[in-house]
């Protein structure tokens, strides 16, 4: 029964935090001499939050006896809501007298600057530490999946099952709050189990408590984690079923324990997500002046598709594929756009020195393509002054390995296309270190065939 009334402290408590600070907003009205009228609500509300915290630190008391929160916080919480409740019943007692005033008055600020710490130091309890200034401290430190360039070289309880446990279980289980009485924050507390024993049986994933609440029915009591809270997917069950299928170490790297083909596919999975490239802007979020409309309509009248990458946007993307012939003059008439040119297009051209010079100032490109043009590795060097550049199609010029090296300063460049260039087989681990996060497309696809493609079946020759 205790522990059930307990269970109401959450949903008592914030009535006489609210009550108490009324009465005391009203008490300090009534001091003037035209709210005089509000003494007998401030004696009103005093009375009703008296009462309600009185009732709210019993229930409190009792939630505490449940040894879910940690003890130390706990402590300090309780003292200071009973504080804040024999404020309360002192105030109200000397509200009807009037040489006592001015403690009346102190005693009010007293019990606001109580309810406000007490508040607080609950609000802790209940989301964590530091709860209060994280979604506006933009530097706090948050927890983030390590990247795992090569999985097999991981630590399989730090960097595999650790962050499974942080992102689903520490919310109740850790140094904040222990549910049963249980933490899964540290090696140590992880084998010592909870209030009924250990929650992990090593080798035994089947007989561990802490597996056998996953897979208990969502609408169970004790299925974990509890509803409303986010769930581990499958994969994630699977993974926590081979860790503790092989004795649930603590040390041991993922390439020194037993891996089936199905946890060997999660694993590899969890490793490729975890290499995602972040997506850039394929336009620059600075806003940019418009272009001069006489260097736009000359481009037009050259023969040059010239036009805005986004509606209400002055960044343009010009393509040459209508002009027969690219020359220098061509290629010069970008000048005058070049803070506004982002997308850039001149397959198959014919270009000189000087032509890439005028494209090496077109600094906000962020795409690329010369693909089929006459370029090598001398006007490819011209580039490296392209520092938001994204996309590179090189497809079918004379660039060499050597060349596309020059370009590895570049920040941003993480597609580069290379069909039918002069690069040598053996060149390519070299250009996948130069570009470690760039997807480099050397062409050459084969697509398999399906059971359900289209075959044309011809008569044998006679």
């Amino acid at each position: 029964m205790s522990e059930i009334i307990g269970r109401f402290h959450p949903l008592v408590v914030h009535f006489p935090i609210a009550v108490l600070l009324i009465a005391c907003l009203l008490l300090w009205l009534s001091k003037k001499e035209k709210y005089q009228s509000l003494c007998l609500a401030v004696n009103i509300t005093l009375l009703i939050g008296m009462i309600s915290a009185v009732v709210s630190c019993i229930s409190g008391y009792l939630l505490s006896g449940s040894g879910e929160y940690d003890a130390e916080l706990v402590g300090n919480h309780q003292w200071l809501g009973i504080s804040v409740a024999v404020v309360a019943v002192i105030i109200y007692a000397v509200n009807k007298n009037k040489r006592l005033a001015k403690m009346q008055l102190w005693l009010s600020f007293l019990l606001c600057f109580l309810i406000i710490i007490t508040g607080h130091l609950g609000g802790t309890l209940t989301h964590g530490e530091g709860y209060l200034s994280l979604s506006l401290d933009t530097t706090a430190a948050k927890f983030t999946k390590k990247i795992i360039p090569d999985i097999q070289e991981a630590k399989a309880y730090a960097d595999v099952i650790e962050p499974i446990l942080h992102e689903k279980c520490y919310t109740c289980h850790s140094s904040a709050k222990q549910k049963g009485q249980l933490r899964l924050d540290a090696e140590n507390w992880i084998i010592k189990g909870g209030k009924n024993g250990e929650v992990i049986i090593p080798g035994k994933p089947a007989e561990s408590e802490l597996y056998k609440r996953l897979l208990l029915d969502p609408l169970e009591k004790k299925h974990m984690p509890p509803k409303g809270k986010p769930q581990l997917s499958e994969q994630e069950v699977n993974l926590l079923h081979w860790w503790i299928a092989n004795n649930n170490s603590f040390d041991k790297k993922v390439k020194e324990l037993e891996q089936t083909g199905k946890i060997k596919t999660s694993l590899l999975s969890l490793q490729s997500s975890q290499l995602a490239k972040p997506t850039l802007p394929a336009v620059p979020i600075n806003e940019i002046e418009k272009a001069p409309v006489n260097a736009v309509e000359a481009l037009q009248q050259a023969g040059v598709i010239v036009f805005p990458v986004a509606a209400n946007s002055n960044y343009l993307q010009a393509n040459f594929v209508s002009i027969k012939k690219v020359d220098d003059k061509a290629i010069a008439l970008l000048a005058p756009i070049k803070k506004q040119l982002v997308w850039l297009k001149l397959s198959a051209a014919d270009l000189s020195i000087a032509s890439f010079k005028v494209i090496s100032n077109c600094t906000n490109l962020t795409r690329l393509n010369i693909a089929n043009s006459n370029i090598n590795d001398t006007g490819l060097a011209t580039l490296t002054t392209l520092q938001e550049l994204q996309y590179l199609n090189l497809a079918g010029t004379r660039v060499t390995a050597k060349g596309i090296a020059t370009l590895s300063s570049l920040p941003h460049l993480i597609n580069i296309y290379l069909a039918q260039t002069r690069i040598d087989k053996k060149d390519w681990g070299l250009l996948q270190k130069k570009f470690p996060n760039a997807t480099l497309d050397s062409g050459g696809y084969q697509v398999a065939s399906l059971a359900i493609d289209t075959v044309l079946v011809k008569a044998p020759p006679r």
